[in-house]
């Protein structure tokens, strides 16, 4: 007896709490409170009803037009305008394309030209006749080939006269004077003399150690030609105050004056 009131307190418990737990939906409905086949069917009715609103509306009969002839244009005040001639219909139907001006015709290609980026070719019977060159600019005129496409001999031989009479021969003329300070002129002392190198034209006092004297003071010079201009400043070739020619050839330092007379056409002996 006893635990029969107990099963029937569990019982009831059970019933209770089965009470207070809240129902979970439905997981196989669909969009909005139905299923989804339902829904399906919906939109697929839906669908099939605009399609046929369209449809009616597109074969619907069109308008009748107030006055004037069937199917002819309207113009834009909405009145019926007369049809084009044959001619016109035929230009219509071709696409509305008309025969260009020539006039305008010969201006678009004249601009065309103009921004080739070639210079137009000038008729001028002056003009020298072109010359062959390749598509690197390289002359070709050593082809005869290329030069025969371009001019003939003749005009070959008109040009060679023009050359002819436009040559100049410059003829030689004096140097101008020289500016500035002028100090002794080692290319006229040289071709002036006619004496080889280490020839003794002068005396020179015999010292102990004149060759080491010449070396120590030509290392003082950045070459033989400014020795040789201030041993002539100094009283060259007569005098030599600094050692600079002590086998007395009238040349200091080694100078060697045989380019100047070689360049004269004299003997650089």
């Amino acid at each position: 007896m006893r635990y029969s009131i107990y099963g029937a307190a569990l019982g009831a418990a059970i019933a209770a709490l089965a009470g207070c737990t809240p129902s979970v939906p439905d997981s196989g409905a669909g969009v909005g409170f139905g299923d989804y086949d339902s829904y399906a069917q919906q939109q697929a009715a839906r669908e099939a009803q605009l399609s046929g609103q369209q449809q009616a509306g597109a074969s619907a009969a069109p308008l009748p037009q107030s006055g004037g002839q069937t199917g002819a244009p309207l113009s834009a005040t909405g009145q019926a305008m007369a049809p084009l001639p044959d001619d016109e219909q035929g230009t219509a139907q071709d696409g509305g394309q008309e025969e260009a001006d020539p006039v305008e015709q010969l201006a678009a290609d004249t601009a065309a030209a103009l921004n080739s980026g070639e210079e137009p070719l000038q008729a001028d019977p002056n003009n020298p006749p072109p010359e062959a060159v390749n598509e690197m600019g390289i002359s070709q005129e050593n082809d005869f080939e290329d030069v025969a496409g371009l001019r003939s001999i003749d005009d070959d031989a008109d040009r060679i006269a023009r050359n002819r009479q436009e040559y100049e021969l410059v003829q030689p003329e004096a140097l101008p004077p020289r500016e500035g300070k002028e100090g002794p002129n080692i290319v006229a002392y040289a071709l002036r003399t006619t004496n080889p190198v280490g020839t003794p034209l002068y005396n020179r006092m015999t010292l102990f150690d004149t060759e080491g004297r010449m070396q120590r003071n030509c290392r003082k010079y950045p070459s033989a030609d400014q020795a040789q201009i201030d041993f002539l400043e100094r009283g060259g070739p007569e005098r030599d105050r600094l050692g600079l020619d002590p086998d007395g050839d009238g040349f200091a330092c080694d100078w060697d004056p045989a380019p100047f007379r070689s360049a004269r056409g004299g003997s650089g002996e």
